[in-house]
């Protein structure tokens, strides 16, 4: 059943990106960081084999960063203290329910051992949800790549746009 969840989150995720696509690219770091793939598959195996519910929670993440503003990370930013942006992970349906920034700290620092100041944020959430996906049974898929990270965040558009867990299908 998780599985079945796992793939239609997939491909929601899939049909919010498409706006992106002409963008993004299948390939993105095979000159820059050949092995950014394989270290994400790696760092996400780890965790999962860990705790199996990390798997959603990481599908989960990626969801909850595109569905505000588009899949940029801005669910990982902290806020700065300079009152530019409050963090999304504060918002109410982000706040003590989402689940696997140590993942993607981890994943980052594997990558920035080995190419550092290459892949962003906002790739690695979808690496990770791709790779989650395929570790609990679900389909794999090739992810377009390429993606910026955000410079900023917005509660509101996470309070506002994010669906309650009590709507309907």
């Amino acid at each position: 059943m998780l599985s079945w969840y796992l793939q239609v989150a997939a491909v929601s995720l899939l049909a919010m990106a498409t706006g992106l696509e002409a963008q993004l690219r299948v390939g993105f770091y095979d000159n820059s960081c050949p092995a950014a793939e394989i270290i994400v598959q790696e760092e996400v195996s780890k965790a999962v084999s860990g705790n199996p519910g990390m798997a959603a929670g990481l599908v989960r993440l990626h969801f909850h960063d595109c569905f505000v503003r588009g899949c940029d990370a801005s669910v990982l930013l902290d806020a700065d203290g300079s009152g530019r942006f409050a963090t999304e992970k504060r918002s109410n349906p982000n706040r003590d329910s989402l689940r696997g920034y140590e993942v993607i700290d981890e994943i980052k620092a594997a990558l920035e051992a080995a190419c550092p100041g290459t892949v962003s944020c906002a790739d690695i959430l979808a690496l990770a949800a791709r790779d989650s996906t395929v570790l609990v049974g679900g389909p794999y898929w090739d992810v377009p790549l390429g993606r910026r990270d955000s410079l900023g965040a917005s509660i509101q558009g996470s309070n506002n746009d994010i669906p309650a867990p009590n709507n309907t299908l």
